[in-house]
Protein backbone atom coordinates (compact mmCIF):
# COMPACT_ATOMS: atom_id res chain seq x y z
CA UNK A 1 0.00 0.00 0.00
CA UNK A 2 1.20 3.12 -0.75
CA UNK A 3 0.64 6.56 1.19
CA UNK A 4 -2.76 7.42 2.21
CA UNK A 5 -4.44 9.99 0.10
CA UNK A 6 -7.05 12.42 1.19
CA UNK A 7 -10.47 10.83 2.79
CA UNK A 8 -13.62 10.24 -0.15
CA UNK A 9 -16.98 8.97 -0.16
CA UNK A 10 -17.35 5.86 -2.07
CA UNK A 11 -18.99 7.97 -5.36
CA UNK A 12 -15.80 10.32 -5.27
CA UNK A 13 -13.39 8.08 -5.51
CA UNK A 14 -15.28 5.70 -7.96
CA UNK A 15 -15.09 9.48 -10.34
CA UNK A 16 -11.81 10.52 -9.39
CA UNK A 17 -9.98 6.28 -9.79
CA UNK A 18 -11.77 6.65 -13.24
CA UNK A 19 -9.54 9.62 -14.13
CA UNK A 20 -6.37 8.33 -12.50
CA UNK A 21 -3.36 6.53 -14.76
CA UNK A 22 -2.29 4.95 -11.35
CA UNK A 23 -4.42 2.26 -9.70
CA UNK A 24 -5.44 3.12 -5.97
CA UNK A 25 -7.60 0.34 -3.65
CA UNK A 26 -10.46 2.17 -0.95
CA UNK A 27 -10.79 1.39 2.37
CA UNK A 28 -12.80 3.42 4.61
CA UNK A 29 -12.46 6.85 3.34
CA UNK A 30 -8.88 6.71 2.43
CA UNK A 31 -6.97 5.97 -0.69
CA UNK A 32 -3.74 4.08 -1.36
CA UNK A 33 -1.80 4.07 -4.19
CA UNK A 34 -1.15 0.35 -5.98
CA UNK A 35 2.67 -0.05 -6.60
CA UNK A 36 4.31 -1.93 -9.32
CA UNK A 37 4.36 -5.63 -8.87
CA UNK A 38 7.25 -7.47 -9.28
CA UNK A 39 7.83 -9.98 -12.30
CA UNK A 40 7.52 -13.09 -9.96
CA UNK A 41 4.07 -11.59 -8.48
CA UNK A 42 2.79 -10.91 -12.42
CA UNK A 43 4.02 -14.33 -13.48
CA UNK A 44 2.07 -16.23 -10.38
CA UNK A 45 -1.05 -13.81 -10.73
CA UNK A 46 -1.08 -14.58 -15.02
CA UNK A 47 -0.61 -18.54 -14.16
CA UNK A 48 -3.14 -18.56 -12.01
CA UNK A 49 -5.44 -16.47 -14.22
CA UNK A 50 -4.88 -18.60 -17.33
CA UNK A 51 -5.33 -21.98 -15.48
CA UNK A 52 -8.53 -21.13 -14.25
CA UNK A 53 -9.75 -19.13 -17.33
CA UNK A 54 -8.96 -22.77 -18.87
CA UNK A 55 -10.41 -24.91 -16.25
CA UNK A 56 -13.90 -22.81 -16.25
CA UNK A 57 -14.90 -22.56 -19.72
CA UNK A 58 -18.25 -23.32 -20.06
CA UNK A 59 -19.16 -22.82 -16.46
CA UNK A 60 -21.40 -20.12 -15.34
CA UNK A 61 -18.17 -18.58 -13.83
CA UNK A 62 -15.10 -16.01 -14.72
CA UNK A 63 -11.95 -15.27 -13.99
CA UNK A 64 -10.84 -11.80 -13.50
CA UNK A 65 -7.22 -10.42 -12.43
CA UNK A 66 -6.11 -7.23 -11.11
CA UNK A 67 -7.61 -4.36 -13.33
CA UNK A 68 -10.66 -5.60 -12.29
CA UNK A 69 -12.04 -3.53 -8.88
CA UNK A 70 -14.13 -5.44 -6.06
CA UNK A 71 -16.62 -3.35 -4.23
CA UNK A 72 -16.94 -4.67 0.14
CA UNK A 73 -20.20 -2.77 1.46
CA UNK A 74 -19.67 -3.54 4.55
CA UNK A 75 -16.21 -2.23 4.90
CA UNK A 76 -16.85 0.86 2.24
CA UNK A 77 -14.18 -0.77 0.50
CA UNK A 78 -12.25 -1.11 -3.23
CA UNK A 79 -9.83 -3.53 -3.84
CA UNK A 80 -7.74 -4.68 -7.09
CA UNK A 81 -7.25 -8.71 -6.18
CA UNK A 82 -4.65 -10.11 -8.16
CA UNK A 83 -7.10 -12.83 -9.22
CA UNK A 84 -11.04 -13.51 -8.57
CA UNK A 85 -13.33 -15.59 -9.84
CA UNK A 86 -17.26 -14.82 -9.61
CA UNK A 87 -20.36 -16.62 -10.67
CA UNK A 88 -22.94 -14.09 -10.14
CA UNK A 89 -24.98 -13.62 -13.23
CA UNK A 90 -24.69 -9.65 -12.01
CA UNK A 91 -21.38 -9.15 -11.59
CA UNK A 92 -20.99 -10.38 -15.69
CA UNK A 93 -23.02 -7.58 -16.68
CA UNK A 94 -20.79 -5.22 -14.77
CA UNK A 95 -18.53 -2.38 -15.97
CA UNK A 96 -16.66 -0.53 -13.17
CA UNK A 97 -16.87 -3.26 -10.50
CA UNK A 98 -17.93 -6.47 -8.98
CA UNK A 99 -19.49 -7.52 -5.91
CA UNK A 100 -20.16 -11.29 -5.02
CA UNK A 101 -16.71 -13.34 -6.00
CA UNK A 102 -16.80 -17.00 -4.92
CA UNK A 103 -12.83 -17.01 -5.12
CA UNK A 104 -10.26 -14.24 -4.14
CA UNK A 105 -5.99 -14.61 -4.90
CA UNK A 106 -3.85 -12.59 -3.46
CA UNK A 107 -0.14 -12.99 -4.27
CA UNK A 108 1.78 -11.37 -1.71
CA UNK A 109 4.38 -8.63 -1.82
CA UNK A 110 6.82 -7.35 1.10
CA UNK A 111 4.77 -4.00 1.11
CA UNK A 112 1.30 -4.97 1.21
CA UNK A 113 1.26 -8.39 3.23
CA UNK A 114 0.27 -7.04 6.81
CA UNK A 115 -2.40 -5.66 4.84
CA UNK A 116 -3.44 -8.59 3.13
CA UNK A 117 -3.42 -10.91 6.14
CA UNK A 118 -5.10 -8.62 8.20
CA UNK A 119 -7.69 -6.04 7.13
CA UNK A 120 -7.89 -6.89 3.55
CA UNK A 121 -8.55 -10.51 4.72
CA UNK A 122 -11.17 -9.60 7.36
CA UNK A 123 -13.15 -6.93 5.03
CA UNK A 124 -13.36 -10.39 2.49
CA UNK A 125 -14.53 -12.52 5.14
CA UNK A 126 -17.52 -10.61 5.03
CA UNK A 127 -18.63 -11.06 1.57
CA UNK A 128 -21.34 -13.93 1.57
CA UNK A 129 -20.45 -15.56 -1.63
CA UNK A 130 -16.93 -15.79 -0.93
CA UNK A 131 -16.13 -19.62 -0.40
CA UNK A 132 -12.67 -19.65 -0.72
CA UNK A 133 -9.31 -16.97 -0.35
CA UNK A 134 -5.95 -17.90 -1.43
CA UNK A 135 -2.64 -15.85 0.15
CA UNK A 136 0.57 -16.91 -2.41
CA UNK A 137 3.71 -16.08 -1.19
CA UNK A 138 6.18 -15.70 -4.38
CA UNK A 139 9.16 -15.50 -1.71
CA UNK A 140 8.83 -18.71 -0.33
CA UNK A 141 6.73 -20.46 -2.94
CA UNK A 142 4.15 -21.31 0.02
CA UNK A 143 0.08 -21.15 -0.01
CA UNK A 144 -2.33 -20.78 1.83
CA UNK A 145 -5.98 -21.54 1.43
CA UNK A 146 -8.35 -20.38 3.72
CA UNK A 147 -12.19 -21.87 3.37
CA UNK A 148 -15.30 -20.89 4.68
CA UNK A 149 -16.67 -23.49 7.25
CA UNK A 150 -19.45 -21.49 8.30
CA UNK A 151 -20.92 -18.16 8.34
CA UNK A 152 -18.44 -16.89 10.90
CA UNK A 153 -15.69 -19.63 10.47
CA UNK A 154 -12.92 -19.96 8.35
CA UNK A 155 -10.14 -23.12 8.50
CA UNK A 156 -6.75 -22.60 7.14
CA UNK A 157 -4.86 -25.50 4.62
CA UNK A 158 -1.32 -24.84 4.56
CA UNK A 159 -0.19 -26.28 1.03
CA UNK A 160 2.11 -28.95 0.48
CA UNK A 161 5.10 -28.18 -1.95
CA UNK A 162 4.09 -30.29 -5.00
CA UNK A 163 0.70 -31.01 -4.64
CA UNK A 164 -2.14 -29.29 -6.74
CA UNK A 165 -4.41 -26.44 -5.69
CA UNK A 166 -7.83 -27.72 -4.98
CA UNK A 167 -10.39 -25.31 -4.75
CA UNK A 168 -13.61 -26.53 -3.85
CA UNK A 169 -15.58 -24.09 -4.26
CA UNK A 170 -14.58 -24.23 -8.21
CA UNK A 171 -14.48 -28.25 -8.13
CA UNK A 172 -11.19 -27.18 -9.92
CA UNK A 173 -7.49 -27.60 -9.26
CA UNK A 174 -4.15 -25.85 -10.27
CA UNK A 175 -1.34 -28.19 -10.39
CA UNK A 176 1.64 -26.95 -8.29
CA UNK A 177 4.17 -26.59 -10.99
CA UNK A 178 1.30 -24.98 -13.00
CA UNK A 179 1.49 -21.73 -10.23
CA UNK A 180 4.98 -21.46 -10.11
CA UNK A 181 5.73 -22.06 -13.77
CA UNK A 182 8.70 -19.64 -15.53
CA UNK A 183 9.53 -18.43 -11.94
CA UNK A 184 12.78 -19.16 -12.45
Amino acid sequence: MGLPQPQFSAADYLAWESEQIEKHEFFRGETFAMSGASRRHVTISGNVFASLDRSLEGSPCRVYMADMKLQLLQDNAYFYPDVFVTCDPADHRADQFMSAPTLVVEVLSPSTEAFDRGDKFAAYRRIPSLREFILIDPETQRIEIYRRASQDTWELQDMTPGEPLVLHSLETEIGWDRIFRNLD
